[in-house]
């Protein structure tokens, strides 16, 4: 099998192959809208390199924030894209979202479900009882995506919510991408219930929230797990709360902006624009006072403003690399700086 990387002419040689980025880790656990799908079709080059990852004895473990489908279907969608996989490596929001249950309501409760088939399954796996209705007497209400939802299942929502049901959100995401564009997300919805009865959940599971990640550690029994994600509140932040690294790629929905302003909790431990970042080694930042280099490039401070050289790559990725690393040192530091001239720099495309 040969992936072409961006910048080379193909898979590392083999004296490099011990410097790729894959062989730090021990399992992937993979984020699927945006990273290895965007809706129903595949993310290029995602399913080579999860192949690759686990030829190399690396395990790999999906989890996701999505909340519309149980991990069966996921793992059908997978397979149907040349990632083979089954229900056991997909990780969902719903399943951690029953894991809180418990904590608000008894085992076996009516739970009324907003949302999808995902929710409903992992409430029966579990043993508590879906309903559609306020009127079937649920104990709890749980909240999760779907494409199907309508007016009248938020209105459902909003009637129990204020009625004093203990309300679980399945995952904060705002937005998640598709093929047409970015949509509203879980979050959104979710949004909607509250500013109309004025209160927020009292759970909300999914990324960042660690009970996916850990759940997803725990089956894979890693000890050098890696977090692969296209977002910096949920797949980011969410490695961050449980101490472990992450990458953050492109082909889902954060910038080169949002990337360069990151909070601390939200700042990747490594970037590059798609999976094939695991396939090369990956080169060291450094930083130091106002400059920062990442390879041939170096971003540095000119008046109030960072400035980069981007190098003689194919690419921006180890200009935005050292832009980052020079934006996140001086912002904690308490400097005002803008970027939006090196961020410029890096979105044209290079000849």
């Amino acid at each position: 099998m040969t992936i072409d990387l961006p910048g080379t002419a193909g898979i590392a040689s083999a004296q490099e192959v011990s410097s790729r980025l894959l062989d730090r880790f021990d399992a992937l656990l993979f984020d699927l809208d945006g990273v290895v799908y965007v809706g129903p079709a595949a993310v290029a080059h995602a399913a080579d390199v999860i192949e690759l990852a686990r030829r190399s004895g690396v395990k790999c473990v999906f989890v996701t924030n999505n909340a519309a489908r149980p991990p069966g279907d996921v793992a059908d969608h997978l397979t149907g894209i040349a990632v083979a996989a089954s229900a056991h490596d997909v990780v969902t929001s719903p399943q951690a979202a029953v894991s809180v249950l418990g904590q608000h309501v008894p085992d076996g409760s009516r739970v009324l479900v907003i949302g999808g088939a995902g929710i409903v399954e992992a409430l029966t796996d579990r043993g508590y009882v879906p309903v559609r209705s306020l009127d079937d007497a649920p104990a709890a209400v749980m909240q999760g995506y779907s494409p199907d939802l309508t007016w009248r299942d938020l209105a459902e929502a909003t009637f129990a919510v204020r009625s004093g049901l203990p309300w679980i959100v399945t995952n904060p995401d705002l937005t998640f991408p598709t093929p047409r564009g970015v949509a509203p997300g879980n979050g959104a919805l979710a949004g909607i219930v509250a500013s109309t009865v004025g209160r927020l959940p009292d759970a909300v599971a999914g990324k960042p929230e660690p009970p996916l990640l850990r759940e997803a550690i725990a089956r894979t029994h890693a000890e050098r797990p890696l977090m692969i994600g296209d977002r910096l509140d949920t797949d980011i932040a969410a490695g961050s709360r449980i101490g472990i690294p992450s990458l953050l790629v492109f082909t889902g929905v954060t910038t080169f902006s949002e990337v360069v302003s990151a909070i601390p909790a939200e700042r990747p431990d490594f970037l590059g624009y798609d999976l094939r970042t695991l396939l090369e080694p990956y080169p060291e930042v450094r930083v130091a006072d106002d400059r920062a280099t990442c390879a041939g490039a170096e971003a540095r401070v000119v008046g109030h403003r960072i400035v980069v050289e981007p190098g003689n790559g194919d690419g921006p990725w180890d200009g935005l690399r050292a832009t980052a690393a020079l934006a996140w040192r001086l912002a904690d530091a308490g400097i005002v700086v803008d970027p939006s001239a090196a961020i410029d720099t890096l979105s044209v495309p290079r000849t």
